[in-house]
């Protein structure tokens, strides 16, 4: 979907690049750009459902004027957009510049771009009952989770089938994950433990559990976003469970059977995460903090890092400060 982005005068991000690829794992210290990058995404996801610009932006421009500059992968790579912001980074213009019946074809890419979704889990969300008449898509700080499963268990059986039997499979103590409707319409969730009758309210569910189940419901139900942007997504997941969570993202951005993918991007703190990545340094970019200014990098782009690693944990070379990207660097 997306190639990359040029960064001007967007927040921290006064001159930068990052190049995207399926699967994105965003690290760094705090301040580094990491969420900046997310929130360039949303100011394009906006802007896209509403009529653009067409042609190049003019050559110059107010000095304080921000700019995004985003490329396309196939089939869409001879197709460029321009997003000029103020300098906090709220969209103003976007235009779009291309070959071709440019109205027609952005017309199709952008149909791709306002599905996409930017979503920080938040358990406390999470764990909150749906009131009556709420929304039956699950919210980007994962509110409304009981009506969104509920949904998906009404309208898409299969699809429900298949979160609840992965839900079980990565968290075999439970026999049941499901939802409950009380007299006033408030819709709450409601988990079985193996052995035992009596069923677990949210409030009584890990922060882990409810992050899980969150995120199979953002990742199976309908519609699919075409981009998906998490942020801290290891947020209350135990170490052990974060190869189950990569993997699911996994089987969105690699999917089997023809099914359409969706290009994710996720950011982290986690070494444990960064550790499951060892073989796969493309998929893993590096936000680098120097005073009031980052950038990126992608560790595969590093030529002695293989070396460096030799049988080391990449989390602990990360800790080190040998990949970079810490805080205090200067």
């Amino acid at each position: 979907m997306i190639a990359s982005i040029d960064f001007t005068n967007f927040k921290i991000l006064r001159a930068a690049r990052i190049g995207l690829g399926p699967f994105n794992l965003i690290i760094g210290p705090n301040g580094s750009g990491k969420t900046t990058v997310l929130l360039a995404l949303q100011r394009l996801r906006q802007f896209a459902a509403r009529p653009p610009v067409y042609g190049r932006p003019p050559a110059h421009l107010p000095a304080e004027t921000g700019m995004l500059r985003i490329r396309f992968h196939a089939p869409f790579a001879d197709l460029e957009a321009f997003l000029e912001c103020g300098p906090d980074g709220t969209g103003r213009t976007l235009r779009v510049d291309g070959p071709g019946d440019l109205p027609v074809r952005w017309a199709q890419l952008a149909a791709r771009l306002t599905s996409a979704r930017t979503v920080a889990l938040d358990p406390a969300a999470l764990a909150r009952p749906s009131p009556a008449g709420a929304p039956i898509l699950l919210g980007d700080d994962g509110g409304n989770l009981p009506a969104a499963l509920r949904r998906v268990q009404r309208e898409e059986p299969e699809t429900h089938a298949r979160i609840v039997a992965e839900f079980r499979r990565i968290l075999p103590e439970y026999r049941s994950i499901g939802t409950e409707v009380a007299a006033d319409g408030t819709c709450r969730l409601v988990a079985g433990l193996e052995g035992e009758e009596r069923l677990l309210g949210a409030e009584e569910l890990s922060q882990g559990t409810l992050v899980l189940l969150g995120l199979l419901v953002l990742t199976q139900a309908r519609p699919l976003p075409a981009i998906l942007c998490l942020e801290e997504i290891d947020r209350g997941i135990h170490p052990r469970l974060l190869r189950e969570i990569r993997d699911v993202l996994y089987r969105m951005s690699y999917p089997e059977g023809g099914q359409p993918a969706a290009q994710i991007l996720t950011t982290t703190h986690s070494p444990y995460l960064l550790d499951l990545f060892r073989e796969q340094l493309e998929e893993v970019i590096i936000a680098q903090k120097r005073g009031a200014e980052a950038t990126f990098e992608r560790l595969s782009e590093r030529e002695d890092l293989r070396e460096a690693i030799g049988n080391a944990s990449l989390g602990d070379l990360w800790y080190s400060g040998i990949l970079g990207g810490v805080p205090g660097e200067c």
